[in-house]
């Protein structure tokens, strides 16, 4: 138990897969232009990144079993697809105001490459079924994190700052990353992966 609470922290905090790994970066970047948005991006991302990571991570055993396992890419591709439209389906049906909050998100993240790098990462690291959940949880809440984090600040940067005219948008967000993900680098030695 204690590990997948170190696990759990690690993908959070040192081993912030947006931060550390620099994955997911264009829905980061375009998406982070308020609070708001943030928050809906990372609430999408964190329930598809972790539903797909736990039908992956049985579909990955069976593979193995039959030894096929190189058609592991092209069958989490589909079923992060698969997963993210019958999520879609399903929630313009039963929570149309739900779906309706997520507008836009819910479709741009079949193609969020954290996807489908939290399903490999848990067939490089070889994790059992409880550590992928963790692992893709924490991982996604990570990015969520990430998000709201550069969100906040360039939110707070419009009102209280001047910034140059040669970093004003996308520039200044690249150096907001680049100063945050020092920041969680700092974070190496107190959780392990």
């Amino acid at each position: 138990m204690s590990n997948l609470i170190e696990l759990f922290v690690a993908t959070i905090l040192n081993h912030n897969i947006a931060l550390v790994y620099i994955l997911g970066m264009c829905p980061l970047i375009a998406i982070s232009t308020n609070v708001k948005n943030a928050k809906g991006m990372g609430i999408a991302v964190v329930l598809v990144v972790t539903l797909t990571a736990m039908i992956n991570y049985p579909i990955y055993q069976l593979l193995k079993q039959t030894e096929t396992t190189s058609l592991a890419l092209l069958v989490f591709i589909i079923t992060i697809a698969a997963t993210v439209q019958v999520l879609e389906m399903l929630m313009d049906k039963y929570l149309p105001k739900l779906y309706n909050a997520f507008g836009i998100y819910l479709p741009l993240i079949t193609v969020n490459c954290v996807v489908l790098a939290v399903s490999l990462f848990f067939v490089n690291r070889t994790y059992n079924f409880a550590e992928t959940t963790v692992f893709s949880f924490g991982s996604s809440v990570g990015w969520m994190l990430a998000i709201v984090l550069v969100a906040g600040i360039r939110e707070k940067m419009a009102k209280h700052s001047d910034v140059p005219r040669g970093l004003k948008g996308k520039g200044i967000v690249f150096v907001i990353l680049g100063i945050l993900a020092l920041a969680f680098i700092g974070f190496t030695g107190l959780a392990s992966i």
